[in-house]
């Protein structure tokens, strides 16, 4: 098994299990990190094992090799396919604007306003402590937090992109290029490669992440389940 097959659950098996709650043959992230879920199989044990982790009328987010297919008690209320990128090497530096705004290292002070960007410009699942899995960083303009970048899953020799988003007003400025290059800086000193998840209809992230030397490994398919 590639160590980015079913992701999620060789996150929380491995290097995130202080993160997970178990039930049998399913694990999910402790709530206040978000509501990301993974089954060793999506068979029966394991859709049995994700609704006692979740409980009646809970809702679990999941990544499937293949698209939902209707399961008894369960209702599909979201999701989407994802390319599942990695970034081999490259840089990516050009293009930058020659007068950078200073990165900040984020941490749980600054977890409300990081909560309020990502509900602004909805980059994916973030709770008030996603923060915790790794390295966050933004910048700030006049004191305001316009821009977030960060790690999210980490499995043996990779570590995820996660949490870029930008401010509306500052679209356009090089910040998203700016944090993710700090990130995955810091991702290749711990001697891992960086790798990333996103909405397969996203062009301008697409062509962002491309310039960065990403390439897409595998499609995955997001879906939000919720118990009936």
């Amino acid at each position: 098994m590639h160590p980015l097959d079913n992701v999620i659950w060789q996150a929380l098996t491995t290097r995130q299990a202080k993160f997970a709650l178990t039930m049998q043959t399913a694990r999910r992230f402790i709530p206040e990190i978000g509501p990301l879920c993974a089954f060793e199989e999506p068979n029966a044990a394991g859709y049995r094992s994700l609704a006692g982790l979740i409980g009646d009328h809970g809702t679990a987010a999941v990544f499937l090799d293949q698209p939902y297919e209707s399961t008894d008690g369960w209702r599909l209320i979201g999701g989407a396919p994802l390319l599942e990128m990695v970034c081999e090497n490259g840089d990516a530096r050009a293009g930058l604007p020659t007068s950078l705004p200073d990165i900040v290292e984020l941490g749980d002070q600054d977890s409300p306003e990081m909560l309020e960007l990502t509900a602004l410009t909805k980059p994916g699942p973030f709770g008030p402590r996603t923060h915790e899995l790794g390295y966050y960083v933004g910048i700030r303009d006049n004191g305001k937090l316009v821009a977030i970048a960060g790690e999210r899953l980490k499995v043996p020799g990779y570590a995820e992109v996660s949490a870029v988003c930008t401010h509306p007003d500052h679209i356009g400025k090089g910040y998203a290029r700016m944090l993710m290059l700090d990130v995955m800086q810091r991702i290749r000193e711990r001697g891992e490669k960086p790798f990333l998840h996103v909405r397969c209809d996203n062009t301008r992230a697409i062509q962002l992440y491309e310039r960065l030397g990403f390439k897409t490994r595998v499609i995955v398919h997001y879906a939000i389940l919720r118990r009936s």
